[in-house]
């Protein structure tokens, strides 16, 4: 895209950005998730996410399809792309870009969690890139190759959007899992492909997860796994190898980019702490805010969610986080 598109595509999709969250059009309350069978109303949640995403201008993370990807599902799960909207910066400076990842358990999509958070940390300065990865029947594997790919993808393309080479991996619940793996495996690119995405680093320069620190290796538990047995019981993976690697808390190195965590105690602060010592232990910068009051799935926590709720405490770690972003040179 040339300057002129991009300067457009920014222009529709800060503007359908702005509508789809001033009119809650992403945003399906919790009454109606299920089917009168009890079951998750998958299809009707993904027309909610689908039907805003028509409305927006996204940027493919592959060009000609991503690999594996099966046309038939194509309807309901649309290729992998990203939905970039620029900062809303008075200075004028160039800034990095939040990836925003949603929740929904790899099984749908809360769009309060991808459009509304967006729109938060556009309205800061920052620039976005909603992520719409791959969910089942796709693998984790697959999602956590979108979110590479994205990270890559704009830093292959900083000069044309006008950003740095600067980007934070930010996730809600699963969305969240995704982020704190792609802070945990990533690789410098390869300098001789052929892709110019494909030479660029996928290694984000900060994570930041929202009620996602799960640490289903270092805190095993009766529901999810028993450590010293080769049968999982965790609903997000299908192995113990899958489990070890996709449990953050077990993967930090040196090179992992420094940490926001936080969370309701609903979800069990002993999760983020599992992490935070795991960090600790590697001396890896954090920044960790455990909330007594909420429940999971609360994004914003300002009443626009799938909840309906507003708690303007836990709703401050949107600005303890824009904060901790600038520190983090974004």
């Amino acid at each position: 895209m040339n300057k002129t598109e991009i300067a457009a595509m920014n222009a529709r999709n800060s503007a359908a950005l702005d509508e789809i969250c001033r009119t809650d059009a992403v945003i399906r309350n919790v009454s109606k998730h299920r089917l009168p069978d009890g079951s998750i109303d998958v299809k009707g949640n993904l027309k909610i996410w689908n039907d805003a995403l028509a409305r927006l201008d996204p940027i493919p993370l592959w060009p000609d399809g991503a690999p594996g990807f099966r046309a038939e599902l194509e309807r309901e799960h649309p290729q992998p792309s990203i939905i970039f909207v620029p900062g809303r910066n008075a200075s004028g400076k160039k800034r990095g870009t939040v990836i925003v990842a949603h929740g929904g358990g790899f099984d749908t999509r809360t769009g309060c969690e991808g459009m509304n958070a967006a729109k938060y940390f556009v309205d800061a300065g920052f620039n976005a890139a909603v992520l719409t990865y791959r969910i089942k029947p796709y693998g984790r594997r697959d999602s956590m190759a979108d979110m590479q790919r994205a990270i890559r993808l704009l830093r292959a393309y900083k000069d044309e959007l006008g950003i740095t080479d600067k980007v934070a991996a930010m996730g809600f619940s699963a969305g969240g899992m995704l982020a704190a793996n792609c802070a945990t495996h990533f690789d410098p690119g390869k300098a001789d492909s052929e892709d110019p995405v494909e030479r660029m680093s996928c290694r984000p320069d900060a994570a930041v997860l929202c009620y996602a620190a799960f640490a289903f290796a270092g805190l095993p538990s009766g529901m999810f796994a028993d450590p010293f047995s080769d049968t999982v019981r965790n609903p997000f993976v299908e192995s113990k190898a899958d489990l070890v690697y996709f449990a953050p808390e077990v993967n930090i190195t040196p090179e992992t980019p420094p940490f926001f965590i936080w969370q309701t105690n609903s979800d069990d602060p002993r999760h983020s702490f599992t992490l935070g010592q795991a960090l600790t232990a590697v001396g890896i910068p954090f920044e960790m805010h455990l909330f007594p009051e909420g429940v999971h799935g609360l994004a914003l926590a300002d009443g626009h969610n799938d909840l309906a709720m507003e708690l303007p405490h836990v709703g401050r770690w949107a600005a303890l986080c824009a904060e901790w972003l600038e520190e983090q040179g974004l």
